[in-house]
């Protein structure tokens, strides 16, 4: 931190140390962004790093997250590259890397580039001009990506269902509308004019009031939100009642337990999944596995045993029959061809679980201390899970890209949500607050 332009050059030497395939031909990497302002101004530096270190370099402009992981492989890169923060606002932006096979990396390759960006002393002077790489720019790159979205539902017209999509003025502000378009869908598509500073600003995942309110104005049978990078995805019903990730799992493991494509019938979630999720499943007599939170260690653990669903409440949905990653769009895909095979409207698709009161605030903190080293609040989360018991639950954690802490309460009454809510976010905010 701060990612500037200094941090990205440094960094396209270390990924072309790291992923390279020689002393002279250090392979091929690919860079995608999304629309955030800042994105244009890495996107050179880190192209500058990486021929400088003899690797060469495909621009594919803007593109979706998942776009970005499966060209990797389609394309038999080296390394994927997108430029993106998410659903942060425009003003913060990131790096996520993916492996040739379309992956995010494990733990021990990014404590590898961490080390060496951070000791800053990779230099670059020994590749001759004669070994520099070479930068080009595929124009309609996602083009690729677009017709093998399609093929993820065979190519099925969707034809006579009604939409409402926001593209939260991000990356999938041209494929989204495109590819549901061109499936027969009746798109009425909103947040799809980035400016390079409107990403993710009161539209998109993170606001699915947006499509609430489009849908109940529009009639549509149902919204479909991405956020900026479209690797989530949260809907809403006709009814303008939102559908987050937890519901679409539900729905979609019952769907592949019917259809026998549920691999050792076992739908792989993280701790923050709602536990209504979990008693549905029990009672179709499907397997939970729970990891950590963030979809890559979702995705360690269903490659590790081999299973094929797997997601979390926030939207990042993966069919690893599909993707290498969360993808937004190949689950809106998969979302609207169950509606239209089964006939059924998403309100009664979703309708599956119980969904067990919940509340999850988000509380700016001075600084990351171990939680463990913070005694006041280990004694009052103790006393919550204890009032709790079996029927309840407590998680409180740092967010990963933000200085935040996150606080989730989790029982059977509301008024236990919201009692322990307001007594953990107080000794949050005495403790570490701001």
């Amino acid at each position: 931190y701060p990612i500037v332009p200094e941090v990205a050059l440094q960094l396209g030497k270390v990924i072309a140390s790291v992923f390279g395939t020689g002393d002279v031909s250090r392979g091929q990497a690919l860079i995608g962004k999304d629309t955030r302002v800042s994105g244009h101004m890495l996107e050179t530096a880190l192209t500058s790093g990486l021929i400088s270190a003899g690797m060469d370099v495909c621009l594919l402009g803007p593109a979706p997250t998942p776009a970005v992981a499966y060209l990797t492989r389609s394309m038999h890169a080296t390394v994927g590259i997108m430029l993106t923060a998410s659903h942060n606002p425009f003003d913060d932006n990131g790096i996520k890397i993916f492996d040739s096979r379309g992956f995010k990396l494990p733990d021990q390759i990014e404590a590898r580039i961490e080390q060496l960006l951070i000791r800053g002393t990779l230099e670059s002077d020994h590749i001759g001009s004669h070994q520099l790489g070479k930068a080009r720019r595929f124009e309609n790159a996602c083009n690729r990506y677009i017709e093998y979205a399609k093929t993820t539902i065979g190519i099925q017209s969707l034809s006579g269902l009604k939409v409402v999509l926001d593209c939260a003025n991000g990356a999938s502000y041209l494929v989204g509308p495109w590819i549901l378009s061109a499936l027969g869908v009746d798109v009425f598509e909103t947040s799809v004019e980035p400016d390079g500073f409107n990403i993710n600003n009161e539209c998109g995942a993170l606001h699915p009031e947006t499509i609430s309110r489009l849908v109940r104005q529009h009639s549509a049978d149902l919204g479909i939100a991405f956020d900026g990078d479209a690797d989530r995805v949260v809907f809403c019903d006709s009814d303008g009642n939102i559908v987050d990730g937890d519901r679409i799992l539900a729905m979609c493991a019952l769907d592949y337990k019917r259809r026998d494509r549920l691999s050792h019938d076992t739908l792989v979630v993280t701790t923050l999944t709602n536990l209504g999720l979990h008693e549905a499943m029990k009672d179709n007599q499907i397997q939970v596995v729970t990891t950590a939170v963030g979809d890559r260690y979702i995705i360690e653990k269903m490659r590790s045993e081999g299973y094929n669903l797997g997601g979390e409440k926030s939207g990042h949905i993966i069919f690893m029959d599909h993707a290498t990653t969360g993808d937004g769009i190949i689950s809106a895909l998969q979302v609207l061809k169950l509606l239209k095979e089964t006939g059924k409207p998403l309100s009664e698709l979703s309708a599956c679980m119980d969904e067990y009161p919940q509340k999850m605030v988000s509380l700016d903190v001075r600084e990351k201390r171990p939680l463990g080293e913070v005694p006041r609040l280990s004694e009052a989360a103790d006393e919550c899970q204890a009032a709790l018991g079996d029927e309840g639950r407590i998680l409180i954690r740092y967010s990963g890209t933000e200085k935040k802490i996150r606080l989730l309460i989790e029982a059977r009454e509301e008024e236990q949500v919201q009692k322990w809510t307001e007594e953990l976010a107080t000794v949050i905010r005495q403790e570490l607050g701001t």
